[in-house]
């Protein structure tokens, strides 16, 4: 199992320096055209995430057409919203919002799963919306569009992480993978048409790193998953925002001041608050169903 947790840290430092790479676009590109270039890479995790008795046909053909449409639209979206909040938030900020997912998944879990939510777990839902207005401190400080895209960026993994529950078990990590690589290129793709630069060799450096560390990450969490139970891996995520910290302070000269480290708190223990209670939760259904 260490190794699993290991490959789980290592997945989230690649995610981490593949945002750095895009920030470090610095807006020199639209987002769209930075998302469609780095999901395009993303193919190269293909080979890898296909199972043995997995046919090329089932990244685009699953059993529930519909769901995967669903994962396909909230990844585009996420991942532009994802670019456009790096690029105008430091990268600690844009984390600290994007890691509100969690407090969403609880959300639509009671709105579309009709799951029951105790008293903690709102608490926590509380807890994390509190963080962000710390964070925020709207009336104190200018809030513009990186602050509503890394929350849209927060919404739609959520939006993703419900879906993927609704399609069950049944579904091959081929399409899973699938959904988000193939949605984000032909989302991305229609809106290029519209606007398309031809990066120069210094963004194609940039875009590669972007693409191919976060194809990394995919195939190091799918490992981790493989070698450790996923509610051991889960929470090495919040490792990402250690790696903002240090990336934001070495490489784009990010200051945090002392609210703003204060509600990254606030929201990072919500966050790991609800990991925990929704690992309890599971592991108590299923002993119900066994008996």
């Amino acid at each position: 199992m260490f190794k699993g947790v290991l490959l789980g840290f290592m997945a989230f430092a690649a995610y981490a320096f593949s945002d750095a790479f895009v920030k470090s676009l610095r807006g020199s590109l639209p987002a769209y055209e930075a998302v469609f270039f780095g999901a395009s890479m993303g193919l190269t995790a293909l080979p890898f995430i296909k199972g043995r008795g997995d046919r090329w046909r089932e990244v685009l053909l699953v059993q529930r057409q519909g769901l995967w449409l669903v994962r396909a639209a909230a990844s585009a979206i996420g991942s532009i919203a994802a670019v456009v909040a790096f690029t105008a938030l430091p990268m600690a900020e844009a984390f600290a919002l994007i890691f509100l997912l969690p407090i969403f998944v609880t959300i639509l879990s009671v709105l579309v799963l009709k799951e029951h939510v105790g008293w903690r777990r709102w608490s926590a839902v509380v807890a994390g919306f509190v963080g962000v207005l710390v964070v925020l401190r709207p009336g104190f400080r200018a809030l513009g569009i990186g602050h509503l895209a890394a929350i849209v960026c927060g919404l739609s993994g959520a939006i993703s992480m419900i879906a993927m529950r609704l399609a069950g078990p049944h579904e091959k990590r081929i399409g899973l993978y699938g959904a988000g690589i193939i949605g984000s290129m032909l989302f991305t793709g229609v809106l290029m048409l519209a606007d398309f630069r031809w990066p120069h060799p210094g963004q194609w450096l940039l875009l590669l790193g972007y693409g191919l560390l976060s194809a990394l990450g995919s195939v190091l969490l799918m490992l981790a998953t493989r070698k450790a139970p996923a509610n051991h891996v889960a929470p090495t995520q919040y490792s990402q925002m250690l790696w903002a910290v240090v990336l934001g302070y070495l490489v784009f000269h990010d200051r945090l001041d002392w609210p703003m480290a204060i509600g990254i708190t606030i929201i990072l223990g919500a966050g790991l608050f609800t990991f925990v209670r929704e690992d309890k939760v599971t592991r108590w259904w299923r002993r119900t169903r066994v008996i």
